[in-house]
Parts: C-alpha cells; sequence; structure tokens
C-alpha cells in the first residue's frame, strides 16, 4: 500500500490592500510574494484609491511582485467582486490581505464561497519592558502601532514603574511632532494602557494571554522569555527588534491573526497559498486485507454499499 500527499497551488487568488488611510506597498509585498514563492498562477490586487493620494509605490510594487491584474476598488464591495467574479474583475479561490471593518465582514460572510486567510481586525501590539531599553523607543515603538487608526492597540507591560512614567512622557514629548496625532491619541485614548506588573514573568503571562497580533520582548534576555509565549501572531526578540522593521523588510510576514486569534492562527506565509491532496493506492492483496474491518466498521454505521463495495475485494458477493 502507498499512502502520499500532493501540495499544489491554488490557481487564482484575490489580494486586498487597503487604501482608506494610506498606501501599503508593504503590504502588496507581503502577500504577493508569499502566493508567488507557493506557484499560484495568478494574483489579482484590489486596493481603494482616493482622488489626490499617490498610489505609484502600490502600483510599483504590484510590478515588482509579479501581480496579473490591479483594480482601484475596495470595501466589501472588492472582496464581492474577487469571491464571485464580474464582467471585469476575475473570480479567485481565495482572498488574503488586511482591511477596515467592512472588508473583514465581508470576508466572514463570504467564507465558503471563496477561501480566506483570516479576519483581520485593528492592528495591535503588546511591549514587554525591563525597563532597560530608552523610554523614547518604547514609546515610538507603541505610538507606531497606535497611528494605523483610531481602533488600533497598543499596551507597554513592565515591572519597572518609573519606566512607565518615562515611556509616557517620551510618548508626550514625540507626539505633537507627528501629523498623524490625532490618530494617535483616539487610538491611546480608546485602547492603549501602561500596565504595571508584579514581575516580567506576570507580564509575559499576561502577553501570552492577550495573543497579541505583535508582541515586542524589549528585555534583556528575550530568548528566555520566548518559552513562556504560546499564542502570538509574531515576536520581535529585544528593543533592536521593533515592530516597524518588521513590518517593512525585517522578514516575517506582517499579514498576521488580530483580536486573539493568536490562539488558533498563524501568520500569512506560503502554506496559505496551497493546498494538500492525499493519494491512496493499494494493492489487490492489500485491499483485501483492509475489506474485512472496512466491511465491519460500514455494517456499524448501516451504510451496506460500503460494506458491499469491500466486500468485493476480498472475493465476496455483493
Amino acid at each position: 500500500s502507498e499512502l502520499g500527499q500532493r501540495v499544489v497551488a491554488l490557481a487564482r487568488v484575490g489580494m486586498y490592500v487597503p487604501g482608506g488611510q494610506a498606501a501599503y506597498p508593504s503590504t502588496v509585498l507581503m502577500t504577493a510574494t508569499p502566493a508567488q514563492v507557493a506557484g499560484v498562477d495568478e494574483v489579482v490586487m484590489v486596493s481603494p484609491h482616493r482622488p489626490g493620494r499617490d498610489c505609484k509605490a502600490v502600483l510599483a510594487a504590484a510590478h515588482v511582485a509579479g501581480v496579473a491584474h490591479g483594480f482601484a476598488v475596495g470595501g466589501a464591495q472588492a472582496v464581492a467582486a474577487l469571491a464571485y467574479g464580474t464582467e471585469t474583475v476575475p473570480r479567485v479561490d481565495k482572498i488574503v490581505g488586511p482591511g477596515g471593518a467592512w472588508v473583514a465582514e465581508a470576508k466572514r460572510q463570504l467564507h465558503g464561497t471563496v477561501g480566506i486567510d483570516m479576519i483581520a481586525g485593528p492592528s495591535e501590539i503588546v511591549v514587554v519592558s525591563d525597563g532597560g531599553a530608552p523610554a523614547d523607543w518604547i514609546a515610538c515603538d507603541l505610538l507606531a502601532q497606535a497611528e494605523h487608526d483610531a481602533d488600533a492597540q497598543a499596551l507597554c507591560l513592565s515591572p519597572d514603574a518609573a519606566h512607565l512614567d518615562a515611556v509616557a512622557q517620551a510618548a508626550d514629548a514625540l507626539l505633537p511632532r507627528l501629523p498623524r496625532a490625532d490618530i494617535i491619541r483616539a487610538s491611546l485614548r480608546r485602547h492603549g494602557a501602561l500596565i504595571h506588573a508584579e514581575s516580567l514573568e506576570q507580564a509575559v503571562e499576561l502577553a501570552d494571554r492577550l495573543a497579541p497580533e505583535h508582541l515586542q520582548l524589549a528585555v534583556a534576555e528575550p530568548q528566555r522569555l520566548l518559552a513562556g509565549i504560546r499564542r502570538a501572531g509574531a515576536v520581535f526578540l529585544g528593543a533592536d527588534s521593533p515592530e516597524a522593521l518588521g513590518d517593512y523588510c525585517a522578514g516575517p510576514n506582517h499579514v498576521l491573526p488580530t483580536m486573539r486569534t493568536a490562539r488558533f492562527a498563524s501568520a500569512l506565509g506560503t502554506y496559505d497559498f496551497q493546498r494538500r491532496i492525499t493519494t491512496q493506492r493499494l494493492s489487490r492483496a492489500g485491499a483485501a486485507e483492509l475489506a474485512g474491518l472496512a466491511e465491519l466498521l460500514a455494517q456499524a454505521e448501516g451504510l451496506d454499499a460500503h460494506a458491499a463495495s469491500a466486500r468485493l475485494r476480498r472475493g465476496g458477493a455483493a
């Protein structure tokens, strides 16, 4: 007997690239590149375009990444167009990429009609700091996440209360210099927090329970604490490994599970663009050997045609 598995790439994939708040050429590269590596035949891009916004970087990234088609459409209607196909937008097998609330809900409702990578919510970061990193580094890492949108979440956990105070002061000093300060203030007011933990171990335990999209271990020995992390989309080890570099060029994908879905989901990768087809081949003798067991189970389930099919393979009568 031979049991096997064929790994095959999807034929056509749709890629949603956000464009409501800002242009994201990085998302083009993060989604299209693993699709190409996996062997996808055709990648179709949809992205909203605001008049007056320069989209040259997005188009350049799409060209470099080998995107076959691009359409200036966004929101739930873009997801529906990819799922069902239109006169101009080809129907795809799977839709990947982050988006806003309408995009997430459209993906949720169309899952099954089309494959999806995940239902992505607002971006989030949890920083665990031992107080050794410069306060302005930690503050800027938190502000970088909060500037995505008003629903983004930025948390810092530390056993060092004085360090948390310094981070707050650094954030207050940095904020007025940032063009997206209003968005950051709204995000921090709704979802931001500096949390004083009793110990680093407690901070790590809390971070793991939160199952964040991004987890930064800004500590002297991040590898030691990593053993206590089972639930996170991506972990950034040390203060020299900020999430901002991961967003663009550090290596792993920035399309990550949010809203605590890191409990069961993973970062986008080549495996998201492939399917596994199982294969079985039995010899005449092998089929006869297994037929008795199959017949017994089929009879227990009341499936007589199954039992007959198995019985014939061991020389019995239908």
